[in-house]
């Protein structure tokens, strides 16, 4: 299974400058499927883990009931093979403590905390990127076998030209870079 990528070419301004013709980029994304529905969800687990699907639905609603009421106290809480969750919160600051209340938070969050064996699994997942211009029309594939990309129409490695790291991690190939095959 690969993870599939849309590069769009897009029309991208840097300034407020009405008379600034702006640049065209490709920007990727994630394209992403239709969400499952907790049935379909339900249906698999418990397909996969041999009990019936009433086992399992109560089993799934006890648990979400489980992580809500313990993370609304604080806690992080575990979410099997994925990682763990937990509630934050941005606010601002001020410097008095007679300043403070509930009125300068901002945003109340869900913070996700991958565990190291699905990022280890994301790291490796192959990635098929289609590029599609301006007038959205398909003009390139790329695809991966896991870890890097590379480019089908250039069997040398790409090292050079414009934001390579998209602010992703990167897993190490082993090699070096700057080595030719």
């Amino acid at each position: 299974m690969a993870l599939k990528v849309k590069a769009v070419e897009r029309l991208l301004k840097f300034s407020n400058n009405p008379n600034d013709p702006g640049v065209y980029r490709y920007v990727m994304k994630a394209d992403l499927y239709t969400s499952l529905s907790q049935a379909k969800v339900i249906k698999e687990a418990a397909m996969r883990s041999g009990v019936s699907q009433g086992v399992m639905k109560a089993c799934w609603d006890a648990a979400g009931e489980v992580i809500k009421a313990w993370a609304t106290e604080g806690h992080s809480v575990a979410l099997p093979g994925l990682g763990s969750m937990r509630f934050g919160l941005r606010s601002k600051s001020v410097e008095k403590v007679e300043d403070v209340k509930a009125g300068l938070i901002s945003t109340r969050r869900i913070i996700f905390t991958p565990s190291i064996d699905l990022k280890d699994e994301l790291a490796s997942t192959a990635i098929q990127i289609t590029c599609i211009d301006r007038n959205g029309k398909e003009v390139k594939r790329v695809t991966s076998t896991s870890g890097e990309v590379e480019d089908p129409e250039n069997d040398q490695p790409s090292n050079g030209g414009g934001n390579q790291g998209g602010g992703g991690n990167t897993q190490p190939s082993g090699d070096d870079p700057g080595e030719g095959d």
